[in-house]
Formats: C-alpha cells, structure tokens, sequence
C-alpha cells in the first residue's frame, strides 16, 4: 500500500457513499479495493476511483440494475439505452395498470360476456419455453416472434397456451395452425371440444383481468376447466393500438356427449 491509498472510512466520505454500499460493490466486482491488508482485512482505495464510485452511486439512484452498472463500468456500449428502453416500456405498462384499476372503480371488475362454442381440433406448430410469471409476456412475445420466422405470416388461428396452475416457472407454449410440418418446431393438436369463449380487447398485459372473469363464470355454473387457457391473437400488434388489441379467450369444458 503507498500513501496515496485511502482507508475505506475516507473513502466513502469522499464518494458519499456508505462503507457497507462499498463492501457490496466489492463482493460483487463493481469496485475493487486498490488494496487488502492481509492481516486485518481492511479495505483502501485510490482517489482516482471516486469517479467510478460516484458513477456507480449515481447510476443506482436512476434504478439500473447493477448487473447494468457493471457492463457499462467494463465500456461496453449500448448498456444505458437498453435500460432506458426497459424503463419506458414498465412505465408504460404501469400507466396501463393505472387505466385500469380507475375503469375497475368506476365499472367494477369486467364482466366479459361468455359463450359456448364447439371447436374442431387443429393441427399446429408449437414452440415452447419456460418463464417466472413476471415476465410471462416478454417470453410468450419472443415465442411468437420465434414461430412466425419459421413459419411465416399466419394464414390461421395464432394461440398462447398457458397452464391453469401457476408455478414458479410457468410453461409457455405458442401455437401456428398450419396443413405442414414447420421447421424448428415441435408438430401438435390443439383439441376440439367444447369450449368457454370471452373477448379481451385492450392490451395484452391487462388479458388477465378477462381470464379471472373467465374462470369466475366457469366455476359459477359448476363447469369443470380443462387447461391449458387459450389466448387467440386476432389482431396485429404491430398495427393495432394497444387498447384495441383482440384477443379471444377459451377454456376447454368438460364433454358430455
């Protein structure tokens, strides 16, 4: 150690920063110690780190991650402009949400109107995946985009199917009809039956508020769910506002004859 080193106690008056917030960056690689006492274990740094410090400091008052913070302390570009664009579309999806809950307390919880309909079964492509139910949307969105470059614009029924019980990773699956074989994905059935019918029309994020009243009108009339939900994709998002977006909703029931 030279005399140039500050102890960590300095040093993080310097920075404004905790010592326990810089032991946490150290434990995770953001920001080494110039140097360790071997024998006591105590921490010193340079000055010309505080801009590194400070950066850090700085960057996580903004809400990046510090995964994010250590890619852009490394010089890889691009990192703040895909955090940016993350933000942008959260708090999209929370003014959403706000739309929501105010049209929940002026109308109450949506009461779809629902319908039995006959299905015949329909031969698809499927790709699948796995996701934390957090990020559900991102991953069905990426199964989408995954399917239609094998197979092209749909020239059928596009479905998301999920399973009716939840769990800490929820399987993902994405469904193209098509008359043949779709390389790069995985050939199935979508059963026929009878099934309950409702229509979402809004943004994607907000099908689950129409799936509860769904599932509510199934359980009230003592009909028995047979997963998974389908969500019918009717409109293109790409050219379709969000809150005009429609989506059918279908939940297989029980056969009786």
């Amino acid at each position: 150690m030279n005399d140039e080193h500050l102890p960590i106690g300095r040093f993080a008056r310097l920075c404004r920063i905790s010592v326990k917030r810089l032991r946490h960056y150290d434990e995770l690689g953001l920001l080494p110690p110039a140097h360790v006492d071997p024998d006591t274990g105590y921490r010193y740094y340079r000055p010309d780190q505080a801009r590194a410090a400070m950066l850090i400091g700085l960057l996580r008052s903004l809400d990046v991650p510090l995964p994010s913070i250590g890619r852009v302390l490394s010089g890889e570009t691009g990192v703040l402009g895909g955090v940016r664009d993350r933000m942008e579309a959260d708090l999209a999806r929370r003014e959403r949400n706000v739309a929501a809950l105010e049209r929940i307390l002026s109308e109450g919880l949506p009461r779809p109107e629902v319908t039995v309909v006959r299905e015949p079964a329909r031969r698809v492509a499927v790709v699948r995946d796995t996701a934390p139910e957090e990020r559900i949307g991102p991953v069905t969105s990426a199964c989408v985009a995954r399917l239609l470059a094998a197979a092209g614009p749909p020239d059928g029924l596009l479905a998301g199917l999920f399973p009716l019980d939840m769990a800490e990773e929820v399987a993902v699956a994405v469904a193209l009809e098509t008359s043949g074989d779709v390389p790069g994905t995985s050939p199935g059935v979508l059963p026929g039956g009878r099934y309950a019918s409702a229509t979402h029309v809004g943004a994607y994020d907000q099908i689950p508020l129409t799936a509860h009243a769904l599932l509510a009108w199934v359980g009230e009339r003592g009909h028995t769910p047979h997963g998974p939900l389908r969500e019918v994709y009717v409109s293109d998002p790409a050219t379709t506002p969000q809150d005009r977006l429609v989506t059918h909703l279908m939940i297989k029931l029980e056969d009786t004859g």
